[in-house]
């Protein structure tokens, strides 16, 4: 575990940290949660960020021009039409 500091401004912004932006894949522009418990407050990359990271890690093994949502569909319709 790391621990940084960084100085909250007049305007009540934050600077992050280079390694924690490395660390949670953020750039600028994303969106991010911060959760409050018992424990103290935790950063999160929002889920919409977490979506879009996930979709770009998966796009990277799937052929230009293909499209998983059709091939999903034209394999349901192919069960369907098997019932």
């Amino acid at each position: 575990m790391s621990r940084m500091t960084t100085t909250l401004d007049g305007d009540g912004r934050l600077v992050l940290p280079a390694e924690v932006r490395s660390s949670l894949g953020l750039e600028a522009g994303d969106r991010v949660v911060f959760v409050l418990d018992e424990k103290g407050v935790h950063l999160r990359p929002s889920r919409t960020e977490a979506v879009r990271r996930a979709q770009a890690l998966v796009r990277q093994y799937i052929p230009e021009g293909v499209s998983l949502a059709d091939e999903l569909m034209e394999e349901r319709r192919r069960e369907a039409l098997l019932e």
